[in-house]
């Protein structure tokens, strides 16, 4: 899995922050308010990001509604996974990767590992 361009993660970004589902002039309008796009770009973005399996979509009317295929921490999950498998040594690219945590980090990584542990008991 490949990370975003800039255009693409304006746009994802954008469609996490929705609620439900969302249409191309909607994005837009967002976009314009730091930018300025022309709506066949953004309908472009939004259609290749849907041919990547980055969004979803169905028709309503002449337009689409889109929304995203993965939350953003389900997105964020698979590029690790990503580099962790393309990245060497998974156990030294592991050991990289925690030496550069914060303590808060590290403390909510033990505490997901934990709830992890725990529902994998058998009962």
């Amino acid at each position: 899995m490949r990370g975003f361009g800039d255009l693409e993660a304006a746009v994802m970004d954008r469609m996490w922050s929705q609620e439900g589902e969302t249409t191309v002039r909607k994005v837009l309008e967002d976009l314009q308010s730091v930018r300025e796009i022309a709506y066949t770009t953004v309908m472009s973005t939004m259609d290749n990001l849907y041919r990547k399996g980055r969004l979803s979509r169905k028709r309503r009317g002449k337009a689409f509604l889109y929304w995203p295929s993965l939350t953003r921490e389900e997105y964020s999950a698979r590029l690790m996974r990503d580099a962790l498998d393309g990245g060497g040594n998974p156990s030294l690219v592991l050991k990289h990767f925690l030496q550069q945590m914060s303590d808060e980090e590290s403390a909510a990584l033990r505490t997901a590992l934990q709830r992890l542990a725990a529902a994998e008991e058998p009962e």
